[in-house]
């Protein structure tokens, strides 16, 4: 005869268990986003060269926001300034015949605004509303601000640069996974603001250190780490 503990012990999942069965459900879903990536890129394999190395971006996010975060909505219309950049979609909000998106490159983000009667036919809606977040992309036009004042770039030209087939991690938690930001530190730099600034830091120091040693006549040697030395 079945008591109480053994009843509630067949009725309810083991926690682990059900732990599991959403690690497979998340990477059932994350597969399904890889297929269709990849369908996407052999689309454009069929059409084209899919990895143009033509465009050259001529401006970064954060010397833009640098030069220009002061200047107002008038004055970016009394004297109209032109960019070019490029960068990761990191995200978009499709707006029936205008979209926004922020694109990031090694400096920082950018918004850019979208018009489907601005592009050429069909780049708005066979396009860019098909391209996915981590794709790559340039972007022309010029500067304005939003009606909420954020800095943007009112899209004249824009171009698929990369096509990502991984999806970059979830939008609002991010990567918060410590043993995989250490496995997977591309995915860490993507994904951390904090972790790239370290980086970013810590190159600049070791590049100080390095001048200091070689300006006082040290000579730097390369020697094996954790090998077998025969």
């Amino acid at each position: 005869m079945s008591g109480p503990a053994d009843a509630d012990t067949g009725a309810q999942p083991d926690a682990a268990e059900a732990e599991a069965g959403r690690v497979n459900m998340g990477a059932a879903k994350e597969s399904e986003q890889v297929r269709q990536r990849r369908d996407k890129l052999a689309a454009l394999r069929a059409a084209g060269p899919v990895y143009p190395n033509d465009f050259r971006p001529q401006h970064q996010a954060a010397a833009l926001h640098a030069d220009y975060g002061d200047h107002t909505a008038e004055q970016l219309e009394a004297a109209p300034v032109q960019v070019c950049i490029a960068g990761r979609m990191m995200t978009r909000r499709v707006m029936g015949k205008a979209s926004f998106a922020h694109l990031q490159d090694a400096s920082g983000r950018m918004q850019i605004y979208v018009q489907r009667d601005v592009l050429p036919e069909g780049v708005y809606n066979s396009e860019f509303k098909r391209w996915d977040l981590g794709d790559i992309l340039g972007a022309e036009g010029e500067l304005f601000r939003t009606r909420s004042g954020e800095l943007s770039v009112r899209v004249t030209a824009l171009r698929l640069l990369v096509k990502a087939l991984q999806p970059p991690p979830e939008k609002w938690h991010g990567l918060q996974d410590v043993e995989q930001r250490y496995r997977q530190r591309y995915v860490d730099l993507l994904a951390n603001g904090d972790s790239r600034e370290i980086f970013r830091k810590r190159a600049r120091l070791v590049s100080q250190v390095r001048r200091f040693l070689h300006a006082a006549d040290f000579m730097e040697v390369e020697t094996p780490m954790m090998q077998p030395i025969p």
